[in-house]
């Protein structure tokens, strides 16, 4: 009887030794509850996400509000241009710094031709040239003249600017008060600052720019054109326009509060 008690007993340990352990597979089967092959459903609103990030409808939309915000952000580059807060300070441009500022002024950012744009439609509605007509035509004109004349005075006042390590930037005052900061703004279209970023001095290569852009562009405006009065005009032109960027890029912050863009 003993032999016999002994002989189930160890018969039934080894049956309990020997059983082989559940596979993986059969754990997360039987702990999920989920027949196996079958996936679980997408939570809630994930496929309309999915559905949207693809959707070439939606990605356009969001580019086109994106860019409306932006354009409407006075302090993004687009409109003001490359400037200095008043709580940060100068510090001396580096040639490959400089080529940047170059090209997004002049030819990388949608600013650079908004601006000549609107100069455009000025021109057009002043009907000049006159020899230029007033439809979709003369518009063209006149926008691809403006749009030649500042390529050639920016390469032009970059090239003198590098040359003569001026700042290129507009560094919005450290002061406080509408007539202080528009009297920055104005003076800093006629000055700027020199390699130590303390020193001013004048603003030869801002003005030479202009007046040379200005004598190219009778290359391809209806003759008789004078190129020294053309030269005057555009130099003239840069007092008003880079005075009044200047004035608009000071006072950024507070146009964007009143519109409510931040």
């Amino acid at each position: 009887m003993l032999v016999m008690a002994c002989a189930v007993t160890g018969g039934a340990g080894w049956a309990q030794g020997s059983e082989p352990a559940p596979s993986p597979g059969q754990n997360s089967t039987q702990n999920s509850g989920q027949a196996p092959g079958q996936q679980l459903p997408d939570a809630p609103g994930e496929s309309k996400k999915k559905e949207q990030s693809g959707n070439p409808v939606i990605i356009t939309k969001n580019a086109a509000e994106g860019g409306l915000r932006r354009a409407r952000d006075w302090e993004s580059g687009w409109i003001a241009g490359e400037y200095v807060g008043r709580n940060r300070a100068l510090v001396t441009l580096t040639g490959e710094q400089r080529v940047d500022i170059y090209l997004r002024q002049t030819l990388t950012t949608p600013g650079a031709y908004m601006k000549r744009a609107f100069g455009a439609v000025i021109d057009q509605a002043r009907g000049v040239p006159s020899q230029w007509d007033d439809g979709w035509g003369g518009y063209g004109e006149r926008f691809a003249s403006r749009e030649g004349q500042f390529i050639a005075q920016n390469t032009l006042a970059a090239l003198g600017n590098a040359k003569l390590g001026y700042e290129v930037r507009y560094d919005k005052c450290k002061c406080d008060g509408l007539w202080p900061r528009t009297r920055h703004a104005f003076i800093r279209n006629l000055m700027t600052y020199d390699r130590s970023e303390e020193h001013w001095r004048p603003q030869l290569g801002l003005y030479g720019g202009a007046f040379g852009g200005g004598m190219i562009s009778t290359a391809w405006k209806p003759h008789p054109r004078n190129a020294f009065a053309e030269g005057g005009r555009a130099m003239a032109g840069q007092v008003g326009w880079g005075t009044l960027l200047n004035f608009f890029t000071e006072f950024s912050k507070e146009i964007n509060r009143k519109q409510g863009v931040k």
